[in-house]
Formats: C-alpha cells, structure tokens, sequence
C-alpha cells in the first residue's frame, strides 16, 4: 500500500507540472519562473542534503563530479525546464503533460545511437505509436490556434533534452546521494539559464502575484523536490514497475488541464492518450514480461 500510494503521488505531482507552468507564465516571462524555481529548489535541496546528511556521501563534489553535474544540469535543467516553459506560452498544459509520457520512447532512439544498443521491434512499435499519439492530439489545437507550430518544436527539442539527460546520467557512475544530485544539477542548471533570462526576459511585464508565488511553490517544492523524492524511491525498489507510473501521467494531466484550465477532452485527445499510453506498454513490454518471469 505504501508504494502504491507514492506511485500515485509521483504520477499527480509530475502530470500536474504543465498546469503549474501554464498558470505561472501568465504572470511571468517563462525563463523568469524557471530560474526562480531551479534556484529554490536547488538551494532547499542541498541545504536539507548538507545539513542533514547522516554519512560521508555528503559532501562537496570534486572538480570531475562539478564538470559531471553542470553538464548533466545544463541537459536536464537548463535545456529541458528551460525550452519546456517556454514551450508551455505557446501550447495547452495537456500536450505538454503528453509530450512529458513519450521521454522514455525517445531515450530508447537516443541509447541505440549514444550506447550502440539496437532498438527490438516493440521499442520502435512503441516510438511510432508514441508520435502518432502526440500528432493525433495535437492536430486540432493546430488548427484553432491553442497551440502554435513554435510550441511544437519547443516541446520536441525539450524531450530530446532531458532524454538526452537521462541517457547519460545512466553512463556515469555517480558516488554522491540521488538528493545531492538532483540539488546540485538544478542549481548549477539554474546558473547556466541566467543568461538568457536576462537576454530574452521583458522583467518589465512580470507580475509577482498570488498566482505567479503559488505556481513557482508548486513547481519548486511539490514538483521538483517531492516529486522526484518519490520517482527515486520507485527507481531504487524496481526501474520496470516505476515506469509504469508514467503511464498515468498522460490520463492526469489532461485531467488536471480539463479541471483547472477548462481544456476541453476531446475525441482527438482521447484517441492520442491511449496511442501514447500504447506506445508507453509496448516500448516497455519485454521488461515487464522479465519482471514478471
């Protein structure tokens, strides 16, 4: 019952992400948000970590752990959080929770390049479904306008981002705790956006309002530090089963979408979700076949 209950809690607070967002950056530039949000996650995360770290993996990383991070930062923060909530100005908080579930179809293409490892039949089943999926729901947000071609192509190069983060941070051996990691990558992260905050950010049009506070809360606290408390929880007990809490993301976050955005759920979207729920099944089948044995 406990990993029950925690698999349902990752799956509402990761799908309720694009909401938060959507919410945030009517009241803000988009890269105003994330930094804001990557500094007080970061901070909070390695203040909890350094303070309360009960063994010697607590410590500062070194010069080769430091470049490890920045650069693991800078795909999974930087790029991916920063080209997402951008995305999000300009496409539905349901496409972008959809987008979200195709990660791990887009990591088996970027392995069998990065790793040499061949994608097996299912997976690129899995891949074409997956995109079906995405196009099919998409196709009619074209057309009225609620989500634009630069919407799009922000959501892509964002999945290709954070599955490019994924790919490598599966090929380093890392010695520091997950929670150190995940403090350090989104602070350093955090540092590398600054830049183009500053470049592309009209700081004149921000709204600091009760709307623009709980949205940079959310996504700080419940998203980015909970959230990822309990997707590393599930990873420790069993990879293969914590996956298939991605599998209620998509159902969640166009419920959320439909709830609190009054996106409305239509056919389209209905049909892309369980092409995309599909494509997540048959991608991961053969792992789930050797759980099972």
């Amino acid at each position: 019952m406990k990993n029950l209950g925690i698999g349902l809690l990752f799956s509402i607070l990761w799908s309720s992400a694009s909401v938060a967002t959507k919410f945030g950056v009517q009241s803000a530039p988009p890269l105003v948000l994330a930094n804001i949000r990557f500094f007080i996650a970061g901070i909070l995360l390695l203040g909890f970590s350094y303070l309360f770290g009960k063994d010697q993996r607590y410590r500062l990383p070194d010069r080769k752990e430091l470049f490890q991070l920045g650069l693991f930062g800078f795909l999974n923060t930087t790029l991916y959080l920063g080209l997402y909530v951008c995305a999000m100005k300009y496409s539905t908080a349901g496409i972008g929770s959809l987008a979200v579930s195709v990660n791990p179809l887009i990591i088996v293409l970027l392995s069998s390049w990065w790793l040499k490892r061949r994608p097996r039949p299912e997976e690129w089943l899995g891949i074409v479904l997956g995109m079906a999926g995405v196009g099919v729901a998409t196709y009619p947000l074209l057309a009225d306008s609620s989500i634009t071609a630069l919407g799009v192509i922000l959501l892509l190069v964002s999945m290709i981002a954070v599955s490019a983060a994924s790919v490598y941070y599966a090929t380093v051996h890392w010695s520091l705790p997950n929670l150190l990691i995940n403090g350090w990558q989104a602070f350093l992260g955090g540092i590398l956006l600054l830049p183009a905050t500053f470049l592309l950010s009209d700081f004149s049009t921000a709204v600091y309002d009760t709307q623009f506070c709980a949205s940079v809360l959310w996504l700080s606290l419940a998203v980015s530090i909970v959230g990822l408390i309990c997707w590393f929880y599930l990873l420790r007990i069993d990879t293969v089963t914590a996956s298939m809490w991605l599998f209620l993301c998509p159902l969640f976050g166009f419920f959320f979408a439909w709830w609190l955005m009054s996106e409305p759920i239509t056919i389209y979207t209905i049909i892309g979700t369980v092409l995309v729920i599909g494509g997540l099944y048959a991608g991961q089948r053969t792992k789930l076949a050797r759980s099972g044995k």
